[in-house]
């Protein structure tokens, strides 16, 4: 799709299958500026959209609309800007990277041992994930790098969740839920593990609780920040390099505002490797775009923000 996107001129695709239409856009006059800002309240995730995720996702803030999906997002976004969150973030992802990322890279290093920095990262993303959202240490970057099970299971859970959009005809996968057989059976397992998981992690911080042991502050936030450290661009180091070093060994958040490079550095990285590569909505009245495309009411439209970072024209 993103070699299509990126040598269309309107940046804009249409995608016609058997009883849909779906516009894919990498146009950003399109997405974001047009239907995330002006036009924000036309164009709602949909109510064909939210039944495909809700075995994994519920009705949360990643898969609602309306009234529910803003009350999640005015709870959510005060936590996330407490500056105990902020202190609690910094000492989990300071502790992760150099007491045992750091190690496992420089003993690689060392030994000229071949590491898949994929993997390394998906890791370290986990762990600070489940200590910051959690309190929990999964250890998947301990010296044997070990599998963890709900790793696994949520990523099985992700990825036949994310299949039931290609479907041609949705009727295949709910048939299979309904039967229990093929990827829905799959589906069901890998979510029952993932639920238990959470659910043993919700007994432990009661417990906490009642014996009056405060559970660390936490929340969600690596998700999007942690994605992706990768380069396709080959970036000057020497600036980045001189700028890490000229701060402390700890630096804390002020510190790190001001790491210009450092941030510019990131912000590349996500350019390429977008936390959502592709974001789907589905327009409520008709509605045209500042490319000139038509929208029907009723149309599913997707923002393709891979392609968007690739497009050297944007």
């Amino acid at each position: 799709m993103t070699p299509i996107l990126q040598n269309t001129p309107s940046a804009t695709f249409v995608l016609k299958r058997l009883n849909s239409v779906q516009f894919v856009t990498a146009n950003p006059d399109n997405f974001p500026a047009h239907a995330q800002k002006t036009q924000f309240h036309n164009y709602p995730k949909g109510i064909d959209f939210q039944p495909i995720l809700f075995d994994l996702l519920g009705d949360g803030i990643f898969n609602s609309d309306g009234d529910k999906w803003k009350f999640q997002r005015q709870v959510s976004s005060h936590e996330f800007n407490t500056k105990s969150l902020r202190k609690f973030v910094e000492t989990v992802v300071e502790t992760e990277l150099s007491d045992r990322l750091i190690h496992i890279l420089s003993a690689a290093a060392a030994d000229k041992t071949v590491l898949d920095l994929q993997d390394m990262l998906q890791r370290f993303a986990f762990v600070n994930i489940c200590k910051t959202a959690f309190g929990y240490d999964p250890e998947y970057l301990s010296p044997s790098l070990p599998q963890a099970e709900f790793a696994r299971s949520f990523d099985d859970a992700v990825q036949t969740s994310a299949e039931r959009f290609r479907e041609p005809l949705r009727i295949f996968w709910k048939i299979q839920r309904l039967l229990n057989i093929g990827s829905q059976k799959r589906l069901q397992v890998a979510i029952c593990q993932v639920r238990e998981f959470a659910e043993s992690i919700i007994i432990e911080k009661k417990k906490e609780l009642k014996s009056k042991i405060s559970p660390d502050e936490s929340m969600d936030l690596l998700s999007t920040f942690l994605s992706s450290l990768q380069y396709e661009r080959q970036l000057s180091e020497t600036p980045i390099l001189k700028e890490i070093r000229e701060k402390s060994d700890a630096p804390v958040f002020e510190d790190i505002k001001d790491m210009v490079f450092t941030h510019a550095s990131l912000c590349e990285s996500m350019r390429f490797y977008p936390p959502v590569p592709l974001d789907g909505k589905l327009a409520k009245k008709d509605d045209v775009w500042p490319d000139g495309k038509v929208i029907k009411k009723e149309t599913r439209v997707t923002y393709h923000s891979y392609a968007m970072g690739r497009t050297e024209s944007i």
